[in-house]
């Protein structure tokens, strides 16, 4: 009987070499591997209206947004995980291939399974990037967006954006309406 990703224990050459030949993505954390389900539409909407327009506002600049099938190591953590969104700026990013180290930016798209650990324990990971300049935290069913922003003093500040508000990325000097981002989901 095949073992599940639950309970397997890999190093992270072991991880990558594995993961290639899966039909499914699996984050890991120290060792062990966690498949990804599926998502609901309203999250699959959000995440895509994120990405359809960093990527129309990056066109031609140096920075490069990347859906969730894109895999972030954070070395730090011992991680690898798959972020809604990330966009980096990285030169060294451009060289990758399988996965990126240094993004500016990093989105999630809120859901009821994943919300706490979101906001609490992968904040805390994704905090040992240290090119990492703003952390986005999206609740489509409240149509609402966080937004950590790292200041001068390496300290996290939390940008609430009220109702219509332009959400304004300036790690990647892009603004994006509400609208845009929450565009077909219903209220």
């Amino acid at each position: 009987m095949p073992q599940t990703a639950e309970e397997l224990h890999f190093s992270r050459e072991e991880y990558l070499a594995w993961e290639a030949n899966q039909q499914d993505k699996h984050e890991y954390l120290g060792g062990e591997v966690f498949c990804m389900v599926g998502v609901r539409q309203v999250h699959a909407l959000v995440a895509g209206n994120l990405f359809s327009e960093l990527h129309q506002q990056l066109k031609g600049k140096p920075c490069r947004p990347f859906m969730s099938d894109m895999k972030l190591q954070i070395d730090a953590a011992d991680a690898f995980y798959y972020p809604d969104i990330m966009v980096s700026c990285d030169e060294r990013d451009r060289q990758a291939d399988l996965y990126l180290e240094h993004p500016s930016l990093i989105v999630e798209v809120l859901s009821e399974s994943t919300a706490s650990y979101d906001m609490g324990m992968k904040f805390e990971y994704y905090r040992l990037i240290p090119e990492l300049k703003e952390y986005v935290l999206v609740d489509p069913e409240r149509l609402k967006v966080w937004l950590y922003r790292k200041n001068q003093a390496d300290e996290w500040v939390l940008h609430d954006f009220p109702d219509k508000v332009d959400v304004v990325f300036d790690s990647i000097a892009c603004k994006l309406k509400q609208s845009d981002i929450f565009e077909g989901v219903n209220s």
